[in-house]
């Protein structure tokens, strides 16, 4: 509640412009804060402005009107009890009234002007739904306005702000829930009827959602409300979509959002969808990939996997990922050796999830990319099955329940075993889990039956391997002995 009572200020991170990616269906956003083109600016909400790029400072927050007295917004007749020559006029009296912004902290304020403009939001979504008039230009560039001075403003800061700690778990905060939420979702709701509209003229349009405004809905993917963060996502895919002129640009300013969460912050709370918004751009697309495709791949997306919170975004992280293994299969050995470069050491949870993102991985992979990275990849599965934690072992001998990933082991199974031999033998006789156990016989009996010489081959330099080991060690206290025998002397 405290954290609750304290929120303001804001967080946010400001982006840029192009690369060219394709389109497949559905899946918005822009920000509170800067606008810029090309390079990546960081913008504090504390701050209320914007680096541009010559690098002065800019404030692009627009100008909320003033609350009226309490009593002076009076409710506008309904569209349909107007002639139609009067709606556009009317349409345009029912945007200034939405223009007027209340305080939702005090319940009990002004509740009577907070209904009307509710109301009024409600009709103006009605109208825009039902296409029963084409909204003119002026009234075009005015709605948009007035959705700029309800959505785009200073986000509350995330309460690791407000306590000062960094050690908060993201997945442990309470989602904060915007008060206002009942303004903000039919505003919302009015956006994305006029970007899907099919009276919406992309090229009158595009004047008012332009790239400021993409930006600006960006940094709203930062909210910490989740019903925000959804009609985000869905409004900015429209826009993707609608809006080719703004591909590039919505392709490079996501990039620089997760540049700055990957390099700098680690904390960001539309990572997951972002990604869902990219996994559907992905699958749109074309063959042959172009070569910015594949390094957004390299440079954004393997590097995904190095915050802690990835549990956050996994899911959205690893569809993506898959996703362009099975356009191109050549990137397979990339995408492995990138999820070897970034494999956790010491978080158990995380490498779980890299097991089963590596087994999506391996289920598109063919044999030649699998010839290529199969050695350093058998070297962290031999350690997985080695792990102390259970989820980790029983996670990466379930691999061996893929009749893909089974082929691709059989193929090459002369490079394999000798890799893993000795990791399973060591689970069979000292593992402590009895599902690790048993789930490691079955491992090795598949390859005694897939191959009985190169198994036993395996076996033998094992047990020469444990003999040479063991007369070390024996070496190693005799020595030991025979010192402490000549310092007893000595002394």
């Amino acid at each position: 509640m405290f954290n609750k009572i304290i929120r303001r200020g804001h967080r946010k991170v400001s982006k840029s412009d192009g690369a060219d990616y394709g389109y497949a269906p559905p899946g918005g956003g822009r920000s509170s804060g800067s606008v810029s083109t090309s390079n990546v600016v960081v913008n504090h909400a504390s701050r209320g402005g914007a680096l541009s790029n010559s690098g002065q400072l800019t404030t692009t927050m627009p100008a909320a009107a003033p609350l009226p007295p309490s009593g002076t917004i009076e409710s506008l007749p309904l569209f349909r009890d107007v002639p139609v020559t009067e709606r556009q006029n009317l349409f345009l009296k029912k945007l200034q009234i939405c223009c007027f912004q209340f305080d939702f902290s005090d319940t009990l304020k002004m509740v009577r002007e907070k209904e009307i403009k509710r109301q009024t939001l409600a009709e103006l979504v009605d109208y825009v739904q039902s296409g029963s008039g084409k909204i003119t230009e002026s009234n075009q560039e005015e709605m948009v306005r007035m959705i700029s001075l309800n959505i785009f403003r200073c986000l509350p800061p995330a309460s690791h702000e407000n306590t000062g700690s960094e050690n908060v778990d993201p997945e442990e905060e309470e989602p904060y829930l915007d008060p206002a939420w009942q303004h903000l979702q039919l505003v919302y709701e009015l956006l994305l009827r006029y970007v899907v509209s099919s009276d919406t003229d992309t090229k009158v349009a595009k004047r008012y959602i332009d790239h400021s405004f993409v930006l600006k809905l960006l940094d709203l993917f930062d909210s910490e409300d989740p019903r925000e963060r959804e009609y985000l996502k869905t409004i900015l895919h429209r826009i993707y979509g609608k809006f080719m002129v703004h591909r590039p640009f919505i392709r490079k300013a996501i990039n620089n959002i997760f540049y700055r969460f990957i390099y700098e912050t680690e904390r960001h709370s539309g990572i997951a969808e972002l990604l869902e918004i990219l996994g559907s751009i992905i699958n749109g697309f074309a063959l042959p990939m172009k070569e910015e495709h594949k390094l957004f791949l390299v440079r954004a997306l393997i590097p995904l996997h190095k915050p802690k919170p990835i549990a956050l975004y996994h899911q959205q992280l690893s569809y993506c990922i898959v996703q362009f293994v099975e356009k191109d299969y050549k990137l397979a050995d990339t995408v492995i050796r990138g999820l070897l470069k970034y494999w956790p050491v010491t978080n158990c949870q995380k490498e779980v999830l890299f097991l089963g993102e590596l087994e999506e991985v391996l289920e598109a992979t063919q044999a030649a990319e699998f010839q290529r990275c199969m050695v350093p990849l058998f070297r962290q599965v031999a350690r997985c099955l080695n792990s102390s934690h259970f989820q980790v072992a029983e996670r990466a001998l379930f691999l061996w329940n893929n009749e893909h990933i089974v082929s691709l082991i059989a193929q090459n199974r002369n490079v394999i075993l000798p890799i893993i031999f000795e990791a399973l033998e060591k689970n069979i006789q000292s593992h402590w889990n009895q599902a690790v156990h048993g789930l490691t016989v079955n491992v090795r009996k598949m390859f005694l039956e897939m191959d009985v010489e190169l198994f036993e081959e395996c076996q033998r330099q094992y047990a020469e391997k444990e003999a040479r080991a063991k007369e070390l060690e024996e070496q190693r206290q005799l020595t030991w002995q025979r010192l402490a025998a000549a310092a007893a002397q000595g002394g």
